[in-house]
């Protein structure tokens, strides 16, 4: 991500998800500069930290770049410092031991060094083995960047004097089910969103279409629920990949036959359809979810019976979206489905 995506990217926000791999975050810093209490100029800078991850890879290379720079009035700009501090502040599980790269943090530079030389690039891995048990081995942390300010000698500048950037929030993860599987890599532990489209061009246009009207008209699908409301399409209330239990996946695509059975008749599947089912088999949102969630309704799902061609395609789709994007099986990685036309 270059520094013009950043800002076009992070707009008036703090913080911009290009991808899983490529996140950004920002801030703009503004001095008053005063002598005898009394105000007599201004300075302003931006700084943009932003994290890139390669494929397969397990290291974070976070770029900083300070831009913006203008001052007015009269104030010593030029002599400012400006601290740069950068760490891991938060680990799950705790005392994880990272390896640190590039500049080492902190590095202090003058308004002027900073324009002449205005970035600075760290890099942050996690050497595999010290993740949480079971069948994945994953790392969740928090770095953190932070800016202080130091006026030169004999001038004083307002509050605040620094501050916090926006986090960046890697994840390390090595599993038997993702690509790289013998070392693992690193991702960005946001929210992404596996695209299906309604076009007449798409292959996955018809399961497109029937999460469409899952999510805009739930009382037109079966098995009928007035209260139905399926999650994937919000942030709070995004589908969670199953992988590891066979026996769960297995009980939400029969439950989903049972119900293409009973509501499309026995023969729903004459013509080569196949019964698709939203959410996914795939998902501990899946038709069974009410037999392990009390919280959950029987009928909180959507089945209807599509051409086998473009279930199929819609299967391929939401495989290549796991594998890609790095999703985790169980509850610490979410996403959403997003239906374009």
């Amino acid at each position: 991500m270059t520094k013009e995506e950043c800002l076009e990217g992070l707009g008036s926000k703090q913080f911009y998800i290009k991808s899983r791999f490529s996140v950004c975050s920002g801030r703009e810093f503004g001095q008053t500069w005063f002598i005898d209490r009394e105000p007599v100029g201004k300075s302003h800078f931006t700084v943009l930290a932003i994290g890139t991850i390669p494929k397969n890879s397990r290291t974070m290379t976070v770029t900083y770049h300070f831009v913006g720079f203008w001052a007015t009035g009269t104030q010593n700009a030029a002599g400012l410092n400006i601290v740069l501090k950068a760490k891991v502040t938060k680990s799950w599980p705790s005392g994880v031991r990272y390896k640190l790269g590039g500049t080492a943090m902190p590095v202090k530079n003058t308004w002027a060094q900073l324009i002449a030389a205005p970035s600075f690039k760290q890099t942050v891995s996690a050497p595999i083995g010290q993740g949480s048990s079971g069948s994945t081995d994953s790392v969740f942390a928090v770095y953190q960047p932070n800016i202080k300010l130091e006026a030169p000698p004999g001038w004083l500048i307002g509050v605040p004097n620094g501050g916090d950037l926006f986090m960046l929030p890697p994840r390390w993860d090595k599993a038997n089910y993702l690509p790289n599987r013998a070392t693992g890599a690193a991702v960005f532990s946001v929210s992404t969103a596996l695209k299906y489209s309604t076009k007449d061009s798409a292959p996955e246009k018809h399961v497109a279409k029937h999460i469409q009207t899952a999510f805009t008209n739930p009382g037109a699908t079966k098995p009928p629920y007035s209260g139905k409301d399926v999650p994937g399409d919000k942030a709070a209330e995004p589908l969670t990949r199953l992988y590891t239990d066979n026996t769960r996946r297995k009980e939400n695509r029969n439950k989903a036959i049972y119900n293409c059975k009973k509501y499309y008749g026995a023969d729903y599947a004459e013509g080569g359809k196949e019964c698709d089912e939203y959410p996914m088999a795939t998902t501990y949102e899946g038709a069974a979810q009410s037999k392990y969630d009390h919280r959950a309704h029987p009928k909180n799902f959507s089945v209807k019976p599509v051409p086998g061609p473009s279930n199929g395609a819609a299967g391929i789709l939401a495989g290549q979206y796991y594998d890609k994007n790095r999703i985790l099986d169980g509850p610490d990685d979410g996403f959403l489905v997003k239906i374009t036309s």
